[in-house]
């Protein structure tokens, strides 16, 4: 790769793939619909990126505006870009999930494809699986029960179906991420809640008993599969991304309090729509594709991020839990 384009550059997971193109040696567009300078938690996710001369930060929303100029040129695209949130998507602020997740991607493939783009990886999600009693195969069925595990669906769809066009030379790898975690991690996402409970002693809500359970998945692997994704001899394939393990949330909560050496205080509410009572991901795929495995188990996982909030002063703490 030379010259690739990464959606949601400013986000969790797209700034710390940056950082890993950029240290490759790959010229990088950073598209974000966060203006640098107006958004401080994208400021802080970038501020690494932003002094690199191979990073050019371009503020863009897929959604209305023109996009064939910073796709042309672009070898591949890394479609992270979405309206997240299982919770928040129901109600009216579904409008902003469909025009982000669903019309932001079909707009995006469509100048893929006037501009001759080779390779698109999307990040697509677990939620798209539904209810599970066993890890999840990439051929099972899909029944999300969030209007967001219904918006990346589609998302994931179109593109799959773009790329199956006889007359388009757009291929694409969707990775189906679950629950990532570590560094930079979005603050309502319930890693970052635990331990920033541990810490300051706030009760962490947890919702439901705490027997669900999640497979989580660490940064650094999720973006070794992603770049590996680029790579990979297919028309339109669809790849687990996981952790390697799944666990429920008291289980979560016990490993963080080791880690930390603090109790995690929580206040137990009830479940809430959308979701579902367990995630697990068969790795199978992942492992005969792109040669992937994990390498960053949970308690390691955990220390990590602990010490990354740790060492946060407390202006970039607050941007971080506000």
């Amino acid at each position: 790769m030379f010259r690739v384009l990464v959606t949601g550059a400013a986000g969790f997971i797209g700034s710390h793939l940056v950082d890993a193109l950029l240290a490759r040696g790959v010229t990088v567009i950073g598209l974000d619909r966060r203006r640098l300078g107006e958004h401080a938690l994208a400021d802080e996710n970038l501020a690494a990126a932003v002094s690199d001369p191979s990073f050019t930060p371009c503020h863009l929303d897929l959604a209305t505006d023109h996009l064939d100029d910073v796709v042309k040129g672009c070898e591949t695209v890394f479609h992270l870009a979405a309206r997240p949130g299982v919770r928040q998507s129901w109600g009216s602020d579904f409008l902003d999930y469909a025009q982000t997740n669903v019309l932001g991607t079909h707009r995006l493939l469509d100048a893929c494809v006037r501009q001759g783009v080779g390779r698109l990886v999307f990040a697509s999600s677990s939620s798209v699986y539904g209810p599970t009693n066993r890890p999840s195969r990439e051929d099972d069925p899909t029944c999300p029960i969030s209007p967001y595990g219904v918006s990346k669906l589609a998302a994931e769809h179109l593109c799959l179906a773009y790329a199956r066009r006889p007359d388009s030379q757009l291929s694409v790898v969707a990775l189906r991420y679950f629950t990532v975690y570590g560094p930079r991690q979005r603050p309502d996402m319930v890693i970052g809640r635990i331990l920033f409970s541990a810490y300051t002693g706030f009760p962490m809500t947890l919702f439901g008993d705490g027997s669900q359970h999640r497979e989580f998945t660490y940064i650094s692997d999720v973006v070794t599969a992603t770049i590996a994704a680029a790579h990979l001899d297919v028309r339109a394939t669809v790849v687990n991304v996981g952790g390697g393990a799944s666990v429920s949330m008291r289980g979560v909560i016990d490993e963080a309090s080791k880690v930390t050496g603090r109790q995690v205080p929580i206040k137990v509410v009830n479940a809430q729509p959308g979701d579902v009572p367990a995630t697990a991901a068969d790795l199978t795929r992942a492992g005969r594709l792109l040669g992937y495995w994990p390498t960053v188990g949970l308690h390691e996982g955990l220390a990590r991020q602990a010490a990354w909030l740790v060492d946060l002063s407390r202006d970039r703490l607050a941007t971080f839990t506000s």
